[in-house]
């Protein structure tokens, strides 16, 4: 005999099944996907079993961008229009995210990810080159800093991942970790989920878009990103924050202080870590600091990367 409280977690299990069924969200194909979002600057080119999304725009020194969890290549838009003039600006859709979408062995770790980065380099002909990465694209970068040394110049970490933490992860994580809710999120997805996961890392809402909202809605939808993203927030990431003292290239630091997913104070536990570092916090923004304040944070990036 069942008691009440078995009774009430099988009501609800039924609930969410109902739910699934009646607000069922399709995929979006990758051919809509890329009718979309892709344009003249868009190239491909065969990684890993992935065929990758990927850009190189302007003329300079190579500058290699990398997006955070559930963004795409078109974050780093407003920099590429603002630094393509003295910079050749190189970025990508990660696995798991974007046009490129999902690993075929489904296997999202840090060490795969720096796989993925060295040999995109490599097939690039890119031999040295400036590296900037914003959250999850950000604990890519410091990584790849100390994996291979002298391919980077200098790194520029925009709100990383990777400090020691004990407090929660964003709820869209803990669902993504959930039995059955996991199982849900791969099926349903409310265009209002996407929305509120923007407003939570953004400062001011009014610089929010119905074209932003429907940008990452869309890659969210597109056929396969949904159970990546599961994937990728079930693997518990193994970082060697031990290791952070062997970067030694000069390293910019751009925080937003309101980030509401990686909190400011992370800031210091890297530039406590990284030797030759500095760190700029931005009372303005939140955890993607250069979507939100484009402007401030690409003249602060170019002043950093140019001078001696």
């Amino acid at each position: 005999m069942m008691n009440k409280k078995q009774l009430s977690w099988i009501a609800v299990i039924f609930t969410l099944i109902a739910m699934s069924f009646f607000l069922y969200t399709p995929d979006i194909s990758l051919d809509e996907i890329k009718s979309r979002y892709t344009n003249g600057e868009s190239l491909f080119t065969s990684i890993q079993g992935m065929n990758v999304h990927y850009r190189r725009e302007g003329k300079g020194p190579t500058l290699l961008l990398i997006h955070g969890t559930a963004a795409s290549l078109h974050t780093w838009d407003d920099w590429t229009r603002t630094l393509s003039s003295e910079f050749e600006i190189v970025r990508m859709d990660l696995p798991a995210f974007g046009i490129t979408g999902p690993r075929p062995d489904r296997n999202y770790s840090m060490s795969n990810y720096v796989s993925f980065i060295k040999e995109f380099v490599d097939q690039q002909a890119i031999d040295t080159f400036y590296l900037a990465g914003n959250s999850l694209g950000g604990a890519i970068a410091w990584n790849y800093a100390i994996e291979y040394p002298s391919d980077v110049k200098k790194l520029v970490l925009l709100d990383p991942s990777g400090a020691p933490r004990n407090s929660d992860p964003p709820f869209i994580f803990r669902l993504a970790n959930t039995p059955i809710l996991s199982s849900i999120l791969k099926k349903v997805t409310p265009r209002s989920i996407i929305e509120s996961n923007i407003q939570q890392v953004y400062f001011d809402d009014n610089k929010i878009t119905d074209a932003l909202i429907d940008r990452y809605y869309h890659m969210a939808l597109r056929a396969g990103n949904r159970e990546a993203f599961v994937d990728r927030a079930q693997k518990r990431l193994t970082l060697p924050t031990a290791r952070m003292k062997e970067i030694e290239c000069p390293t910019l630091i751009q925080w937003g202080r309101h980030d509401e997913w990686i909190p400011v104070r992370d800031a210091d536990f890297f530039q406590k870590n990284i030797t030759n570092s500095q760190v700029i916090i931005y009372e303005n923004s939140g955890h993607v600091p250069m979507e939100e304040i484009p402007e401030v944070t690409s003249r602060d990036l170019q002043v950093f990367l140019l001078s001696e």
